[in-house]
């Protein structure tokens, strides 16, 4: 028994060497792009510079007063709001129909399904840009929503989720008279938190940070997105460290924001479908 207690008592440093390594390599950028973010304009970074307690936010009060990311961040929270809730509602009803219902063609739908998640979405360019321009809705929020607010990921992610749930719930709220809506949004949506929470804070993210669609689909300034207004701050023979530093901490903090608040329910929503019921 010494010896097995010695063993774990001798491990535990490294363990914690391990941890704190990790740590570094994973938040160092972060305290990297913040600290360049406060250097005051005009600093010649170097890194002795960055280790002095030379702090400034005039960074931050340029990109807010010339409206240099006001807009855009709108933008980003309107489309990831709107995009969030459609993969919501579509995939949990979509999820739902072909965890549950037996119809003519419901297998091969799904396995459409599956193969749309093959297909790599960079090859969806082309067609997505002729079909956006041709119905009219090029330059516009239209182009930034519509061909998003369901992904065969959610789908799939619901469906997977809802055939682990007993169907005893069900059966018994239909005994009770409830129709076929009342127990779908008031029986299932409910033990479906954690997978629909997932899916949320997943098709949020992805949003978020986006880049190459709302670049491709859009062309004027007032529908940028937060992505795209950074990569647009790059010139040509310089780049203004500072700024753009300062551009990606107020895009990383969301982020950050809605992982730490809801890293509890991704861990469980991951892990809630694993165990077959």
């Amino acid at each position: 028994m010494m010896a097995h207690d010695s063993r774990h008592t001798g491990a535990s440093p490294l363990r914690y060497l391990t941890l704190l390594a990790v740590t570094i390599v994973m938040v160092g950028p972060l305290l990297w792009m913040l600290r360049v973010a406060l250097a005051p304009v005009g600093t010649d970074l170097t890194p002795e510079s960055l280790f002095t307690f030379d702090f400034s936010l005039v960074s931050f009060t340029d990109l807010f007063s010339d409206n240099g990311v006001i807009r855009p961040t709108v933008n980003s929270l309107l489309v990831g709001l709107i995009v969030t809730l459609g993969n919501v509602a579509f995939c949990f009803v979509s999820g739902y129909a072909l965890a549950r219902k037996r119809f003519v063609g419901g297998k091969a739908l799904f396995a459409v399904t599956l193969l749309i998640l093959m297909v790599p979405a960079h090859i969806l360019i082309v067609p997505l840009f002729l079909l956006i321009t041709k119905l009219g809705m090029f330059d516009s929020y239209w182009a930034l929503t519509l061909p998003f607010l369901v992904s065969p990921i959610g789908v799939f992610m619901v469906k997977q989720y809802v055939e682990t749930l007993p169907v005893s719930l069900e059966e018994a709220a239909r005994l009770d008279g409830a129709g076929e809506m009342r127990t779908l949004f008031s029986v299932v949506a409910p033990i479906c938190r954690p997978i629909l929470a997932v899916l949320a804070i997943q098709t949020f993210l992805v949003n978020w940070n986006s880049f190459l669609f709302p670049f491709i689909l859009t062309n004027s300034a007032d529908l940028r997105t937060l992505p795209v207004a950074l990569a647009l701050m790059q010139g040509h023979q310089a780049i203004d460290w500072q700024h753009l530093m300062a551009g990606s901490t107020v895009a990383v903090a969301p982020v950050l924001i809605v992982f730490i608040i809801f890293q509890r329910k991704i861990v469980s929503g991951i892990t809630a479908g694993a165990i077959k019921q």
